[in-house]
C-alpha cells in the first residue's frame, strides 16, 4: 500500500469526506505546495518531525512560519537539544518522505502538536503521504483527526 493509500484509508474513518489532491508538481515545501494548490503559503499546513532530547514529536504549522524551539521545549515541559530530524529518522517514524509528512496514519502513535497560527484560516492543506499530494481540512478536523494539542510554537 502506498504511503497516499494509508492516508486515505485512515481518513475513511472519519466522517469528513476529505479528498486528496495529487499534483504532476511538487509539493514538497509549503512554496511549491501553495503554487500548485492555489493557496497562500500560510494556508499550506506543514508537518516537521522533531526530536526533543529523544522524543519525537510532529508540530503542524503555517507554512509561511518558523517553529519556535524555546516554544517548543517550553510546551513540552522538556529541557534539552531540539533538532529537526533528517529523511532517514523522518521516514523511519513517521513512514512519510520528507515533503510528504502527514500528521497522521502513523505506523506508530507520535505527539503531534498543531499550532495556534492555523486558526487564521477556515481551511488549510496537509500533506497526504507524498511530494505530490494535498488533502484540505478545518482546523477542528485536524485535531480530530491527529489527537493533536493545540499550542502557540511558532514565532
Amino acid at each position: 500500500m502506498t504511503p497516499v493509500e494509508r492516508v486515505r484509508r485512515y481518513l475513511a474513518q472519519f466522517p469528513y469526506h476529505i479528498e486528496i489532491y495529487e499534483f504532476d508538481a511538487s509539493t514538497s515545501t509549503a512554496k511549491l505546495a501553495a503554487r500548485a494548490v492555489g493557496v497562500e503559503v500560510g494556508q499550506i499546513a506543514k508537518s516537521i518531525l522533531f526530536l526533543v532530547g529523544e522524543e519525537p514529536v510532529i508540530v503542524v504549522t503555517c507554512g509561511d512560519l518558523k517553529v519556535s524551539q524555546s516554544r517548543l521545549k517550553q510546551h513540552l515541559g522538556a529541557k534539552g537539544k531540539v533538532k529537526m530530524a533528517d529523511a532517514e529518522a523522518t521516514m523511519a517514524l513517521t513512514g512519510f518522505p520528507p515533503g510528504g509528512v502527514c500528521p497522521f496514519a502513523l505506523p506508530q502513535p507520535l505527539r503531534v502538536l498543531i499550532d495556534a497560527s492555523l486558526k487564521r484560516f477556515p481551511v488549510v492543506y496537509i500533506a497526504a503521504g507524498s511530494p505530490h499530494s494535498a488533502a484540505p481540512v478545518t482546523m477542528e478536523q485536524l485535531l480530530t483527526i491527529t489527537g493533536g494539542e493545540l499550542g502557540a510554537i511558532c514565532s
